[in-house]
């Protein structure tokens, strides 16, 4: 009988000691891998990457097809799942299914404020973070592949920019997979962020307005907040300075497919009367400052725009130009008027540098990574049209985060994807929709749906 709690020596050099447990119905095995931090360069310097093998309880010692999970993104470790939660329950029916640490992220060789310095100044902190994109990604999937499967191909599980990760496996290495799966994340093949921002912002108005029809005491709300901290200087108890703009940002939440009722309830407990006055109360404090530090994702703030880049031009914080065009969005002039106040979504801007402790020591590398001019395609259009791995994606309806006309257009670049267009679910549909995201699509796959 298999000890789960031994170590277990890794079968080739460069993957480190394994580690098997159980939780309830699943076996769960701790994986390390080495990798290049530059593929290019091989025999250069390394990091580490942290990978979770999962396999069902009744399965444990049975030869099952492999399926890779890459989370959405940038800069997020991987789902830790207790047990067969969300789709992951689908998944173990048939598979062994790892659950990868991006680079960066989670448990892999970190990238924080805390880490980067020992790159040294800026730049070559910047230099550092031009191999975090999906490129880099992919290319440690496949250097670790041959580990994990013996060299057989696996299926891939693309969320959000895990999509984006998996539109470049098809693009740069399909020989390494037998399908492919995306929710959430079919991108644009050569849209510069400014396109993806202009295309976002009128999405992002969609959603607020959605908000307030559902929850029309909310605007009072929203507009009173705002206020406050236009007249106020608030610091919250982690150090994050929070501005009007910064509270507008809270709107990110809005697309989940719980994310409007959790704005609700934040709004709705913001403000006690104290011997002072009205002020924030500790608890809406509290549930800000989780919502809006990056302390646990810094590269998400890092590299978001990166994500987009694809030429010579500079993304030169796109979403902050971008969102001049849209002065409907400036607090202080709603303020000076009676409508509503509109949140924004999944957009970084350099104030967050400034109001954010875990990111104020990076704002000189972050302008760096935004001045770059020397950003690689991440997309091979050609071989996407000339694609056979089966490949299926569900694409949601007016996505806050993802555009649907974008991934619309990807998905008859790539031949033979097949779509699943609903309006049923946000952009967390895989998580929000339990096994059965993943079943359709799968099906679809197979030609079976």
């Amino acid at each position: 009988m298999l000890n789960w709690g031994a170590a277990r020596k890794p079968s080739v050099p460069g993957a480190l000691l394994t580690v098997s447990y159980r939780q309830p119905g699943v076996v769960l095995t701790d994986r390390h891998f080495t990798v290049p931090l530059d593929h290019d360069a091989p025999t250069g310097e390394t990091i580490e990457l942290y990978a979770r093998e999962v396999v069902a309880s009744d399965k444990a010692h049975q030869d099952l097809p492999w399926l890779v999970y890459l989370q959405g993104g940038p800069g997020f470790g991987a789902n830790r799942f207790v047990g067969q939660g969300a789709w992951l329950g689908r998944a173990l029916k048939e598979y062994r299914v790892l659950l990868l640490d991006q680079r960066g992220t989670g448990h892999s060789t970190p990238a924080n404020r805390q880490t980067l310095p020992l790159r040294g100044a800026p730049a070559q902190q910047a230099d550092y973070l031009t191999h975090f994109r999906a490129d880099s990604i992919v290319r440690d999937c496949e250097a670790i592949r041959r580990d994990v499967t013996g060299g057989a191909p696996w299926t891939v599980l693309g969320q959000s920019f895990g999509g984006f990760c998996t539109v470049n496996y098809l693009s740069t290495a399909p020989e390494g997979l037998t399908a492919a799966v995306i929710t959430g994340g079919l991108p644009s093949l050569d849209a510069h962020a400014d396109d993806v921002y202009r295309a976002a912002y009128p999405r992002i108005e969609r959603k607020v307005a959605a908000h307030y029809v559902r929850y029309p005491q909310d605007v009072e709300r929203a507009r009173r907040i705002a206020d406050h901290l236009i007249s106020n200087d608030v610091v919250l108890p982690n150090g994050y300075r929070l501005t009007a703009e910064a509270f507008q940002s809270l709107g990110i939440v809005l697309g989940g497919s719980e994310g409007s009722h959790r704005l609700h309830y934040l709004l709705e407990d913001a403000f006690v009367r104290t011997p002072q006055g009205p002020a924030l109360s500790d608890a809406f404090q509290e549930e800000v400052q989780g919502l809006l530090s990056y302390a646990s994702h810094p590269l998400y703030a890092l590299v978001h725009e990166a994500i987009y880049g694809q030429d010579a031009r500079p993304t030169a914080w796109s979403a902050e130009r971008v969102r001049a065009e849209f002065p409907q969005f400036d607090a202080a002039k709603t303020l000076a008027g009676d409508g509503p106040l509109l949140f924004t979504g999944e957009t970084i801007h350099p104030w967050m540098f400034d109001c954010d402790p875990a990111l104020r020591p990076l704002r000189e590398t972050a302008e760096l990574l935004a001045a770059r001019t020397d950003w690689t395609p991440l997309y091979d259009s050609a071989r996407l049209a000339a694609n056979e791995v089966p490949v299926a994606a569900a694409v949601y309806h007016d996505d806050m985060y993802v555009d649907t006309a974008h991934s619309l257009a990807t998905a008859r670049a790539i031949r033979g994807l097949r779509t699943w267009v609903t309006d049923e679910f946000e952009h967390d549909g895989v998580r929000a929709g339990g096994p059965r995201v993943l079943d359709r699509l799968l099906a679809l796959t197979r030609d079976e749906a």
